[in-house]
């Protein structure tokens, strides 16, 4: 451990797909691993040309797992150098620096059953609930929508797991979502997990149902993309000493004030939890999060450092 920090040690790599790539982690020290829970994430620092990113991965391995973790990276095209690093670069043997365990998409125990809706790669937290109904007995399923050649892919985490499905684009397998929802009983949950086009599907169906909002749970696999090609430099004022820093073009306001000592509270660094959450003092923000509401992004009154940015040319935070 490193302060807030834990050093891990790649014990494995296995590409279980051409865009799909299985690293197993082991604490470097050979020790014992921090207890996750169903739904936990990590944070990874990976190197990326010229500077490092922090990117968070849903944990696939059994929960309270302590003797390694699991997670599932997907090479993303259009890469910020993160998933590129995990292809190209990564090794076993090779050390990381890693967040301890966070978790902002746990299982709610209340609930009467579960119903959990993934797309793609959004299956990876589901990975672990199963693990965790398994013990516990709760009632379940599981939906999957993938490319077809991706639907056995994940078969080492589904041994003797019941209440899967998998959905992909052909006649007789599409999955009928408004058919799925209205069909579940009362007290049950919903999960979703994927891209923020599929998420926000599946909820505005849920939504037009009369499912509550307190029943509705998700977890992105990052903000949209944004077109960076026409970002600017601009300034930023911490209000409680006066010190003024340039955030570069291709920075976060967050990873600019770490260098400098500024240590911000994050979790997924992608603009969909809401834990940077600043107040902003004066200036306007330019919003690329998933996580304020149309009306708070309207207010110009607080934004997410980790990918918001200005419009104006300073912004002065309530730091």
């Amino acid at each position: 451990m490193i302060g807030q920090t834990l050093r891990l040690k790649v014990a494995a790599l296995t590409d279980i797909a051409p865009s799909l790539r299985h690293v197993r982690l082991v604490a470097a020290d050979g020790g014992k691993l921090p207890p996750a829970a169903a739904g936990a994430h990590i944070q990874l620092v990976l190197a990326g040309p010229g500077r490092s990113f922090r990117n968070a991965y849903s944990l696939v391995s059994r929960p309270g797992a302590r003797d390694a973790w699991d997670i599932i990276v997907r090479r993303v095209p259009a890469s910020r150098g993160g998933s590129a690093y995990i292809r190209e670069a990564l090794q076993a043997g090779d050390t990381l620096e890693a967040s301890w365990p966070g978790n902002l998409f746990a299982p709610v125990r209340t609930a009467r059953r579960h119903l959990m809706i993934a797309g793609g790669i959004g299956i990876t937290p589901f990975l672990s609930y199963l693990a965790d109904f398994a013990m516990s007995g709760g009632e379940h399923a599981l939906h999957v929508c993938c490319r077809e050649e991706e639907k056995d892919v994940f078969a080492p985490w589904l041994a003797g797991r019941s209440g899967v499905a998998f959905h992909w684009d052909a006649d007789g397998h599409r999955l009928d979502i408004p058919a799925l929802l209205a069909a579940q009983p009362a007290g049950t949950h919903l999960y979703v997990c994927g891209p923020a086009g599929f998420i926000d599907h599946v909820v505005t169906t849920a939504k037009a149902l009369g499912w509550a909002q307190d029943h509705i749970h998700l977890e992105y696999f990052g903000a949209p993309a944004h077109d960076t090609s026409g970002d600017q430099g601009f300034e930023v004022r911490i209000a409680s000493t006066g010190k003024v820093y340039p955030i570069a073009p291709d920075v976060s306001v967050v990873e600019a004030l770490r260098k400098e000592g500024i240590d911000i509270l994050t979790s997924c660094e992608q603009g969909v939890c809401g834990t940077c959450l600043t107040r902003v003092l004066e200036g306007e923000v330019d919003h690329r999060d998933m996580y304020l509401t149309d009306e708070e992004k309207a207010a110009n009154e607080q934004f997410m450092p980790c990918c918001s940015r200005a419009r104006s040319k300073l912004l002065v935070l309530d730091l």
